[in-house]
């Protein structure tokens, strides 16, 4: 039952898309369908009236920051925003960070570099842990890639997503988050840039789970061959930037462009979590054309992060 799988998320983490069943993460979509209509209609639910979230981030964001602020405002609730400037700067330990926070803090959102830190974080925190984004995983944006398919396609099971790039977070979670709903995900990178091994692992146990399928591959015609959904990520992630000319000589033939899109479905979605380089990793007539939906994918990072902070907090939108 739907209320039965909302009131299941109580109190949970999300660290990673593996640690969400296929209804969960189903749940989590509807939610964020319900709550963006709702919000559109002028109804938005006070659902985190005397709730504070803290936000601490490592890393650069315009996006995930700003999301995460006006979700927790539109639902009522207030957001503490901690850049590097926590005592763990000065040598606290995380455990000792995530015990005091728990104490203060209804929910704590944390963007990072390694996923061991969150993990250990979430291991001592009470309350509900967020993964803003690491390293190895980017949940919060895979579910709101999720919910833009579902939006422009009615459904998520069955269609095909081609990823085409470096095999980073943004891969990671869309081959676990693809297939736990019974996608056909195709992964193409260089072939000393392929998704880390463990993740293939838990994405080919996800894909028992929800029905999907996954295929790591090195051409990217063969991984966008039928693809209903395109997705990239630029070539350098945060915190490999002093790779970026090295990786210019060896990404080009995996840049989206309109030569290589000419393989996917006529009807094809283009998806990217932005920031962006036009004429790198997707050329402009790409991600400024009629198949980008690019700009609502941005968007609906603040209603599925509703959804999540009220399901994870709330146990439900009701």
């Amino acid at each position: 039952m739907p209320g039965d799988v909302a009131a299941g998320l109580k109190g949970r983490d999300l660290l990673c898309l593996a640690d969400f069943t296929p209804s969960e993460i189903m749940e989590t979509i509807t939610a964020a369908v319900e709550l963006k209509e709702r919000h559109r209609r002028g109804l938005t639910p006070p659902l985190l009236a005397g709730r504070t979230v803290g936000l601490i981030f490592h890393k650069a964001s315009t996006r995930t920051r700003i999301s995460f602020e006006v979700a927790v405002l539109q639902l009522g609730g207030h957001s503490l925003f901690m850049a590097g400037d926590t005592q763990m700067s000065r040598g606290e330990s995380i455990a000792d960070t995530g015990r005091v926070l728990s104490r203060y803090l209804d929910a704590i959102v944390v963007r990072t570099f390694a996923q061991s830190d969150i993990e250990e974080l979430a291991a001592w925190a009470d309350v509900p842990v967020i993964n803003a984004l690491t390293d190895l995983q980017h949940p919060c944006q895979v579910l709101a890639d999720l919910l833009t398919v579902y939006e422009k396609k009615g459904r998520l099971a069955g269609l095909k997503l081609a990823y085409v790039g470096d095999g980073n977070n943004m891969a990671h979670s869309l081959l676990i988050g693809g297939a736990k709903v019974g996608m056909r995900v195709a992964v193409a990178t260089p072939p000393a840039y392929g998704p880390d091994p463990l993740v293939i692992e838990k994405a080919r146990a996800a894909a028992g789970e929800g029905g999907g399928t996954v295929q790591i591959l090195e051409d990217p015609k063969e991984a966008v061959r039928e693809a209903d959904v395109v997705v990239t990520d630029v070539w350098a992630s945060m915190g490999r930037e002093e790779e970026r000319e090295w990786r210019s000589r060896v990404f080009p033939p995996y840049q989206v462009n309109e030569r290589l899109v000419a393989g996917a479905r006529p009807d094809f979605l283009f998806l990217h979590c932005l920031p962006a380089h036009r004429g790198e990793e997707v050329t402009a007539g790409i991600i400024d054309g009629p198949h980008s939906v690019v700009w609502d994918e941005a968007e609906n990072r603040l209603h599925v992060q509703k959804a999540l902070l009220a399901l994870l907090l709330q146990g439900g939108i009701s």
